[in-house]
C-alpha cells in the first residue's frame, strides 16, 4: 500500500500529449502543483493550453525542460515529488527508422525517467502509460489469447522492429520498466494500458497523435466507400487520464491495468459519429469488403500490409477490462459520446 500526499508536487513527463493535458487538468482541479516535463518550457505555443488549465483552477504548474533521450534530465522536476507520471513516448504511423524514431524514445526514455527516480530520493510511486500495444499485436492475437479474450497476464510476442514497430516500442518500453522497478525497493510501479485513445483534444491544432488521423478520415471521405470492420479497442482520453490519476493516488493500485472501454472496429466507430454528423459529413454507413481492403489497401497506405489486414479486418477485438473497473472503480463513457465529442472539436477547429 502507497499513500501519495497531494500537497507534493506531482511529475507529468511530455505534458504537452493528448493524454496529458486531460492528466494535468484532473491534477490542477485537485489544487495540485504539477511539475510539467517538457522538451522546450520557452514555447509558448506548446504550453499555452496548460497555462489556460493553470489559471482557470485552484493548482500550480512549473514547467522543466526535458528530453527522452537526455539522461538524467528529469531529475531536476522530480526533486520533492512523491509520484510520478510517464506519459511521454512517440505515436505515430509516419515515421522514417523504426528504430530510431520509435523504438529508442520508448525505451530509453523510459529507462531515462525510472532511473533518474532511483536516483531522486522520495519518489514513492511510477505510473508509466504503457498500451494494449504491450500486450497485443492484432486482434487475432485476441482470438489467439486464453479464452480469446487479452488480460493483463499477457504480453505482446508478435511485434517486432520490422512488423508493427509501435507495437514493438511499447513492448519494450514497459518491459524495461518492470526490469528496474525490480532492481530497487523505493517506489512501485503502476503501468496504465490503454487501447486507442480518442475523444476531444485540449490543444486540437499542435495534436499530431495517430488518433486524430483516423478520426479525421471517419469525416473527410476516406471511408465514405465503407470502412473496414478492423477489430480495435477504443477508450475516451478523459477516461484514460481518471485512470492515471486512480493509479497514482488509490493506495492498493497495483501492476497493469488494461484501460479500453469498448470493443469495436472502425465501422462502428463511424456509424457512432452518424446521428449527429452524418447530414454534413460522409460518414460510412457499410463495412468495406475484405478482400477489397487487400487488393488496394497496400497501394494506399504501407502500414496496411496485406499481413494486417488479414490479422486486423473482420477479426473482433476482446479484451478484459474488469481489473480497472473493481479495483480503481473506473467508469467508461459511452462510444457515441467518445466519438462525438471528439469529432466536434475537429469541426469547431475546422480541420475537417
Amino acid at each position: 500500500m502507497t499513500t501519495i500526499d497531494p500537497k507534493k508536487p506531482v511529475l507529468v513527463t511530455g505534458a504537452t500529449g493528448y493524454v496529458a493535458a486531460w492528466l494535468i487538468k484532473r491534477l490542477l482541479d485537485e489544487g495540485i502543483t504539477v511539475h510539467a516535463a517538457v522538451r522546450n518550457p520557452d514555447s509558448k505555443k506548446k504550453t499555452a493550453h496548460l497555462d489556460a488549465l493553470a489559471a482557470n483552477s485552484p493548482g500550480i504548474i512549473r514547467y522543466f525542460k526535458s528530453d527522452l533521450l537526455d539522461m538524467g534530465s528529469y531529475e531536476a522536476a522530480m526533486e520533492g515529488c512523491e509520484l510520478v507520471y510517464h506519459t511521454a513516448s512517440p505515436f505515430t504511423s509516419d515515421f522514417k527508422d523504426a528504430q530510431k524514431d520509435l523504438i529508442d524514445p520508448a525505451q530509453k526514455g523510459t529507462a531515462n525517467v525510472l532511473e533518474s527516480a532511483k536516483k531522486v530520493a522520495g519518489v514513492k510511486r511510477v505510473v508509466v502509460t504503457s498500451s494494449c500495444a504491450a500486450i497485443y499485436t492484432d486482434a487475432i492475437d485476441c482470438t489467439n489469447a486464453p479464452n480469446g479474450i487479452i488480460t493483463e497476464e499477457i504480453w505482446n510476442t508478435t511485434a517486432s522492429l520490422e512488423y508493427q514497430p509501435y507495437s514493438y516500442s511499447k513492448t519494450v518500453a514497459e518491459q524495461k520498466a518492470w526490469e528496474i522497478a525490480k532492481s530497487q525497493s523505493q517506489w512501485d510501479l503502476v503501468t496504465i494500458n490503454p487501447s486507442f485513445v480518442m475523444g476531444p483534444p485540449l490543444n486540437p491544432q499542435a495534436t499530431t497523435s495517430e488518433s486524430f488521423s483516423i478520426l479525421k478520415q471517419m469525416g473527410d471521405g476516406t471511408f465514405k466507400t465503407g470502412a473496414p470492420k478492423l477489430g480495435i479497442g477504443v477508450v475516451d482520453v478523459r477516461d484514460v487520464a481518471e485512470a492515471h490519476y486512480q493509479a497514482g493516488f488509490n493506495p492498493a493500485a497495483h501492476g497493469r491495468y488494461i484501460t479500453s472501454a469498448h470493443n469495436t472496429n472502425f465501422l462502428e466507430m463511424s456509424l457512432a459519429l452518424k446521428d449527429k454528423f452524418g447530414a454534413k459529413f460522409p460518414i460510412a454507413k457499410s463495412a468495406a469488403p475484405k478482400w477489397l481492403l487487400m487488393l488496394v489497401g497496400p497501394f494506399i497506405n504501407k502500414t496496411l500490409s496485406r499481413k494486417f489486414l488479414r490479422n486486423n479486418v473482420n477479426v473482433a477485438f476482446n479484451a478484459d477490462n474488469s481489473k480497472i473497473k473493481k479495483e480503481l472503480g473506473l467508469k467508461f463513457r459511452p462510444l457515441q459520446q467518445t466519438m462525438e465529442d471528439g469529432f466536434q472539436v475537429l469541426v469547431d477547429e475546422k480541420i475537417v
